[in-house]
């Protein structure tokens, strides 16, 4: 095995790994959001409740989740971490700052950091920072693009030649 293979399949594994922090930091967002969306259905505007937000943020958690599993690539790792740092960020704001109903949106502010709130913080602030990560571990080629059909290096083509 050489090196570069040494290091491809290093590479593997990290993204591997970073795929299943991410993952599960989403899962976990998920789970708490659509557990607590019922219990935070009477805090609404005439348009949205914050029930309804919090089961936006568990779907789009989930299908980003389901995207970086099925499809991982740079782009879907970027994804995931648009959702889980704007989740992070959300409970944040939300937690520290006592902002006021913006337009649909209703006031949310809670102070309180109880059990199932502070694991979904520790869990998009996981999926943040190894889906941040994942987008700037090296991804490399496939094989198939860079070793021809028996198992030499392909060569290009010289225009010249023909």
């Amino acid at each position: 095995m050489t090196d570069v293979e040494t290091s491809a399949r290093s590479y593997r594994a990290v993204r591997i790994v970073l795929i299943v922090i991410v993952v599960a930091g989403l899962a976990i967002d998920a789970y708490v959001h659509f557990d607590l969306a019922k219990a935070y259905s009477p805090v609404k505007t005439s348009t949205l409740s914050q029930g309804d937000l919090f089961r936006a943020e568990a779907t789009v958690s989930i299908l980003a989740a389901l995207l970086l599993i099925f499809h991982p690539r740079r782009w879907t790792a970027a994804v995931a971490a648009v959702v889980a740092g704007a989740g992070l960020a959300a409970v944040l704001v939300y937690a520290y700052i006592d902002v006021p109903r913006i337009g649909p949106i209703p006031a949310m502010y809670d102070a309180v950091w109880y059990t199932e709130k502070t694991i979904s913080a520790i869990g998009e602030g996981a999926a943040f920072v190894a889906a941040v990560i994942l987008v700037f571990v090296p991804w490399g080629r496939s094989t198939r693009s860079t070793v021809g059909a028996h198992g030499r290096a392909a060569s290009p083509v010289d225009p010249a030649a023909s």
